[in-house]
């Protein structure tokens, strides 16, 4: 058997696609390798649901006879991936992150994963998640049936929710790529906190039949991977229309980072309050030479800042109406106690009773928002910010109080800093990038565009990578 070098684990798609083709070892021997070491580390980071080792191990075979006589599918080809367990796995138990779904099956793969498994694609394992993708609020790191999401840069942090496991598995090498969902921030803060890259799609554009549902005017799924080149590799092939989704655009995605417009030409808006005002204190100088970094790729930049709305009243109104109503069973049965977060348990029971007098102003208010944020977008390309303002923080602390901005000398203005919910409430994609470090820690830029743009992401997402290497960088062994 060919021996599997570490550097493999960190490697990009590409790479490892091309050595597979060149026969340096076999798809069998590549996905042993890569279960050998979810399996083992992936504890270590409760990062790991369920291993699929035995369908992987068939699956792999299939392509290595594929690769013999040189029927090639596409980079994605041979390459093991995981998922986050709110997707489901024909015939595998799919637990949602929660003990009362300990035991639930299904018997199809859902959109993404069969999109996937078609192009050869190997699918390893399922990754832990926060439970019920943590609608519609939770307080601890441990809210999970797996336990709190560690990171792998020091595991007395957070890895990030709701797609804790896979920020975890990416960054830790033990998958090249995960889909996660997000719904407001659960594919840009793991990916921000574990210091990885992490694309979050504009609504519609993949499919999320056999996803649970949170939301269903908000959820997301998108790849976490190495690099932009990587998301856009991943989300080339799970994007698309898909009738068994009311949600779809119908739109696909062909990634095409070789047409993106000269960097000159795109219009860059930011807020320098984010920079240095909102972010924390000990990564204001790291934020700054990331700024600084991203500035001397030849965009212009135009100081911007997002029109003051009650973003977050209105996406934690959105977001708990229809999670009340998606697990309205679940509350009804007495089994919402078996969650592990208490703030959880509460906060869904009270959400059955919210009017929907509210529901529906929260959705005319967001209607404002989709408008002014169109307003602010039709001036520039995209919006820069930090992707979070602080580091991952302890899983000892609550997180009302760790992810809280110190407010106690607010700045004048609130730059960008609602970004995650008002990008959430108008659909619209972001990518997160590694960005640098700080205590030790990694921090991460976003990008955001208007709906449909992701190459234009990805490719200011490439150019940022090709002249920094923080997303090569790996924690410690």
């Amino acid at each position: 058997m060919a021996r599997i070098s570490d550097d493999i684990f960190f490697a990009g798609i590409l790479e490892i696609n091309a050595k597979l083709k060149a026969r340096e070892f076999s798809c069998v021997e590549l996905t042993h390798a890569f279960c050998d070491r979810l399996e083992s580390l992936g504890p270590r980071y409760n990062a790991l649901a369920l291993s699929l080792r035995e369908q992987a191990v068939r699956d792999a075979h299939d392509v290595d006879k594929d690769l013999k006589i040189e029927r090639y599918r596409g980079p994605l080809q041979g390459v093991p991936f995981a998922v986050k367990d709110l997707l489901t796995a024909a015939n595998q138990i799919t637990t949602w992150g929660a003990t009362p779904y300990v035991a639930q099956v299904f018997d199809y793969d859902a959109a993404a994963i069969a999109r996937l498994r078609r192009t050869g694609a190997i699918l390893i394992g399922k990754l832990s998640m926060v439970e019920l993708a943590g609608g519609p609020s939770y307080n601890s790191c441990a809210a999970s049936h797996f336990g709190p999401g560690l990171n792998p840069w020091d595991t007395s942090r957070w890895s990030g929710g709701s797609s804790s496991g896979s920020g975890s598995a990416v960054a830790a090498g033990l998958v090249p790529f995960a889909l996660g969902s997000e719904t407001s921030g659960s594919i840009l803060t793991p990916s921000a906190f574990c210091g990885i890259t992490g694309l979050r799609p504009t609504f519609g554009l993949v499919s999320r039949y056999g996803a649970m549902p949170l939301s269903w005017t908000l959820d997301k799924i998108g790849p976490m991977a190495r690099s932009a080149e990587d998301c856009g590799l991943v989300l080339r092939v799970i994007a698309g229309g898909d009738s068994n989704d009311a949600s779809s655009s119908g739109k696909s995605f062909y990634y095409s980072p070789e047409w993106v417009r000269p960097m000159k030409d795109v219009k860059v808006g930011y807020a320098p309050v984010d920079f240095e005002g909102w972010a924390q204190p000990a990564a204001r100088d790291s934020f700054r030479q990331a700024l600084d970094a991203f500035k001397s790729l030849g965009a212009e930049m135009v100081e911007k800042q997002l029109p003051g709305l009650p973003y977050g009243a209105v996406i934690s109104t959105v977001i708990s109406a229809e999670a009340a109503s998606v697990f309205e069973p679940l509350i009804r049965s007495g089994k919402v106690d078996l969650l592990s977060d208490k703030e959880q348990i509460a906060r869904l029971k009270a959400a059955l009773d919210i009017p929907a007098r509210d529901y529906l102003k929260a959705m005319r208010v967001r209607r404002v928002i989709q408008q002014a944020l169109r307003d602010l977008m039709s001036e520039v390309d995209v919006l820069l910010t930090p992707a979070r303002y602080s580091i991952a923080p302890k899983v000892s602390e609550p997180l009302d109080k760790s992810l809280v901005v110190d407010e106690s000398q607010p700045p004048k203005s609130d730059g960008m800093r609602f970004h995650i919910p008002a990008g959430n409430l108008a659909g619209y994609p972001a990518l997160s990038l590694p960005c640098g470090f700080s205590d030790k820690m990694p921090i991460a830029l976003s990008i955001m565009s208007r709906p449909f743009d992701e190459n234009l992401l990805l490719g200011l997402g490439n150019a940022f990578q090709k002249t920094t290497d923080w997303h090569t960088k790996r924690p410690p062994a």
